[in-house]
């Protein structure tokens, strides 16, 4: 089962140009089997997501993506509308004492801008990070950074032993889909995500 987990709409994420009806028709031409719904710290309604997974009939799963003082997020299974910048330890344990699941979301875009691939970064220091001492996976496929950048992520993530995911980070039509994760079950409802999330029955997948 082929979900994009990680997704941006207008309004509700100000840096967004994707239509919610867009999104979803876009991804029913890709042949998705789902997408999960990360606005930058705005939870969706569950019945909006509803109506709008009924009009598209594709599976839509709620998530989050929380900026922290370690980086941006991905949340899964905890519903809380936050608005305040949170430090890392406080989101984590939010998210722990509800169940959910956290992925480092691009955990290094613009390190090449920012000349830290000049300085030969290695993938031993880059594991240092703090962030990866409180997530349960890393997105080592995102749409929206270069090749490089992801295939950091893609090493520590590795060197760590923590699972990887794949998501668009679309902000735009012609971006879902760019990279997703491909579950090894079907998955009916935010619930069973959640579930599946923690077994590490899943990969991350680059489109053709």
């Amino acid at each position: 089962m082929r979900i994009d987990l990680h997704v941006h709409t207008a309004p509700r994420s100000a840096c967004s140009y994707l239509d919610p009806s867009e999104l979803v028709q876009r991804a029913v031409q890709l042949k998705l089997d789902g997408i999960c719904l990360t606005e930058h710290q705005v939870v969706w309604d569950p019945d909006d997501v509803e109506n709008l997974a009924r009009e598209g009939g594709i599976k839509i799963f709620r998530g989050n993506e929380y900026t922290t003082n370690q980086g941006d997020i991905l949340v899964f299974g905890f519903y809380e509308d936050l608005k305040d910048l949170l430090t890392i330890e406080q989101l984590h344990e939010k998210v722990k004492s509800a169940g959910g699941f956290m992925i480092a979301a691009h955990p290094f875009r613009g390190f090449k801008t920012f000349g830290i691939g000049q300085l030969q970064m290695t993938v031993e220091q880059a594991c240092k990070r703090r962030v990866f001492e409180f997530v349960d996976a890393v997105e080592i496929g995102n749409g929206k950074v270069s090749a490089d950048e992801n295939d950091m992520a893609r090493k520590v993530a590795e060197k760590l032993g923590l699972a990887g995911t794949g998501g668009s980070d679309a902000h735009r039509a012609d971006e879902i889909g760019k990279w997703v994760t491909d579950f090894e079950k079907d998955i009916r409802d935010e619930n069973e995500l959640v579930q599946e999330l923690h077994a590490g029955r899943f990969a991350a997948v680059k489109a053709a």
